[in-house]
């Protein structure tokens, strides 16, 4: 199960490329986000362009600030196979992706971190993706597929997940973002989750 609350940007306002003043799920930290339609047109990201299979309607850009930053705070469960007991005997692995971004050979982009944190709130791990280089993405415009996976680290009470578009160059900030998703799994005796 996705940890990440809308991280596909089809849920709230949105479906241009105009900042919104609410993202839902996510606390806006800085600049002003747009969750863009693939349909839009103007040079974004469209359905025909490098992206996730399974996308939906919309994703994430940094609108038209310089930077740009979305925050969600996740509790980690209290029970169960991923609960805080397996979490301490270092018997719980995450896996954070994401689709990240950015338009033909501009260097936009867009960063996706989590850190864990212990139960007073003290970062105790970080894991970070992106940014997505240009000639990652060949110059095209796309968004390209990241992850990282380990084991959540004992003594983690919740996560932090964060969203950093940065522009280099002109006026939008064609940082793109979508698919972003936090999930867990009950590591087995050699470390790796059920298949």
């Amino acid at each position: 199960m996705n940890l990440v609350v809308n991280g596909d940007a089809e849920s709230g306002p949105g479906g241009t490329a105009e900042p919104v003043q609410d993202v839902t799920g996510w606390r806006i930290v800085q600049g002003g986000p747009a969750l863009i339609s693939y349909s839009h047109g103007g040079g974004y990201p469209t359905a025909a362009d490098p992206g996730p299979a399974d996308r939906g309607s919309r994703f994430f850009s940094g609108g038209n600030s310089p930077r740009t930053a979305l925050l969600q705070d996740v509790t980690l469960p209290e029970r169960g196979a991923t609960g805080r007991r397996a979490v301490d005997r270092g018997a719980v692995r995450y896996t954070l992706a994401g689709w990240l971004g950015g338009w033909a050979g501009q260097e936009d982009g867009v960063r996706l971190s989590v850190e864990f944190r212990d139960a007073k709130g003290v970062p105790v791990a970080l894991s970070v993706l992106g940014p997505v280089t240009a000639a990652e993405r060949l110059s095209r415009t796309a968004l390209v597929a990241r992850t990282a996976s380990a084991t959540v680290p004992p003594g983690a009470r919740s996560a932090r997940v964060l969203l950093v578009f940065t522009r280099a160059g002109g006026t939008s900030n064609d940082g793109y973002a979508d698919g972003i998703s936090l999930t867990l799994d009950a590591a087995t005796a050699t470390g790796r989750g059920p298949k």
